[in-house]
């Protein structure tokens, strides 16, 4: 009797042990992963399986939004916990100088009360192939790490086949650096490449430091351009078999100047050939990526460190393929802005919320679930009761923003509205999201629609009044923080 009494008050000890101790933090992020190019979400000529997995395992977000479809601006803005235009931050930079040294980013939060904190590979902006042929840090904020690591890869100039499909009509040239479309299917295995490294690198982290409570952040570049994987990741992906999006004649017709993506298949002098080895490649990059999260998830579980684990999976944009014609990001339509979005808690039930989410409000959720309190002033809104109830609506639209901070998205279930310049000189677009989702027919200038554009015009300004006055400080005179708000 008294050896059951103790092992009873034992197992109970742990358990009080095990609900006080802090919950480990895992941020996975992949760069220009679109929400239509992962298999739990709605594409499925795209294989996410370990994505997938983890989708079934927490609960997934299928309206979360970027507040900047660039990378530089949208990690300086979900890591601070501001919106670009509060900071006025918009170009490839980490936002530190915009916010003020006393203001703590979210995993400086965690790293202030205790936990390890580690970056590696892109959190922050960095060049993508630049940063990462050289090594360098980028655009990082070294105050906001116990540690940094960086995962070198041979980008474009990796040893394999090669194909140039943007800018290049002819043929001639077979690989280009920077930020174009040059697909390199490698020799070698998924070690010669950053991502590679980078799971290799969280693996040996989350080894070390099991022991103690940790904020892993971990950077994927894939799918970024160029398009590099190994050879056997292209496989499953025969351009010939690959589906273009539809295309409509005067698709650009009703859209401002503005509205038309920096990279089309026009300026881009892609035919219909390279449009589908760009599609397919960009298809085989993001398989290789969900490998290598994966063997990160995998590290985990073999750990024994699932059950005291945070996990968050998102992407800081979406990507165009070819839909309008448009590649890449920048642009305000649906498959820019759109990212997907999973959260898995330790001990809740597999959901799917519809709710609005934008992913500033990251900071604030993931704060909330450890126990923290982050800055009364930070933008976003925590996402955690939708962890237990995941029809609960957080936010009834979604706020983005472009080219500057200059051109607006205001996202509602029926409506997709944006704003050229705040006075709308550069012209507005306005979509039926219910009967036209792949936004083919522009309403705003239907005079049927004109209460609606009026509506949208108010809860702009509005909108743009609440972000720029939430107590940043910011002077926007001399676009720079003043006073201490944390």
């Amino acid at each position: 009797m008294k050896q059951l009494t103790f092992l009873l008050l034992f197992l109970f000890s742990i358990t009080i042990f095990s609900q006080n101790k802090k919950p480990n933090i895992l941020f996975i992020i992949s760069d220009d992963l679109t929400a239509t190019a992962v298999s739990s979400y709605e594409n499925k000529a795209c294989h996410t399986p370990n994505i997938d997995k983890l989708a079934s395992e927490g609960v997934k977000y299928t309206k979360a939004y970027t507040q900047y479809p660039v990378c530089g601006p949208s990690r300086a803005s979900f890591m601070s916990g501001y919106y670009p235009n509060a900071t006025t931050t918009f170009g490839y930079v980490s936002g530190r100088k915009n916010i003020g040294n006393e203001r703590k980013t979210w995993s400086q939060l965690f790293k202030d009360n205790g936990y390890y904190t580690a970056r590696v590979s892109k959190i922050y902006h960095m060049g993508v192939p630049i940063d990462i042929e050289t090594g360098s840090n980028g655009q990082d904020d070294e105050a906001s790490w116990t540690e940094r690591f960086n995962s070198q890869g041979p980008e474009w100039k990796a040893i394999g086949d090669a194909e140039l499909v943007q800018g290049n009509p002819d043929g001639k040239i077979e690989r280009k650096g920077g930020n174009v479309m040059t697909i390199v299917k490698a020799d070698g295995d998924d070690l010669v490449h950053s991502d590679g490294k980078t799971a290799k690198k969280v693996s040996e982290l989350i080894k070390k430091h099991k022991n103690e409570p940790f904020f892993l952040a971990v950077g994927f570049v894939r799918p970024h351009v160029p398009f590099v994987a190994p050879k056997p990741y292209f496989e499953p992906y025969p351009f010939s078999e690959v589906t273009l999006p539809k295309k409509v004649d005067g698709d650009w017709d009703d859209i401002p100047k503005r509205g038309i993506n920096y990279v089309t298949s026009v300026n881009a002098q892609m035919n219909l050939e390279q449009e589908k080895k760009a599609i397919a490649a960009y298809y085989a990059s993001v398989s290789y990526m969900d490998a290598q999260v994966g063997k990160v998830l995998k590290t985990l579980k073999d750990e024994g460190l699932e059950a005291n684990t945070i996990v968050i999976f998102t992407s800081d944009h979406g990507f165009h393929l070819g839909e309008h014609n448009f590649w890449m990001k920048v642009s305000l339509h649906e498959e820019s802005v759109r990212v997907p979005l999973i959260i898995k808690v330790p001990g809740k039930k597999a959901a799917v919320c519809n709710s609005f989410v934008e992913l500033i409000d990251l900071y604030p959720t993931i704060s909330e679930l450890a126990g923290l309190k982050p800055s009364k002033h930070i933008q976003g809104k925590s996402l955690v009761k939708t962890i237990d109830k995941p029809k609960k609506k957080v936010r009834d639209m979604a706020f983005s923003v472009s080219q500057g901070g200059k051109t607006f998205l205001l996202r509602d279930d029926k409506w997709a509205y944006i704003q050229y310049n705040e006075d709308a000189s550069a012209g507005m677009e306005l979509f039926d999201m219910e009967n036209d989702p792949k936004q083919f027919t522009n309403l705003a200038h239907n005079p049927n629609y004109a209460k609606v554009v009026v509506k949208f015009k108010k809860k702009l300004a509005k909108k743009l009044k609440e972000v720029r006055t939430n107590d940043l400080g910011i002077n926007y005179s001399k676009k720079k923080p003043l006073g201490n708000y944390d």
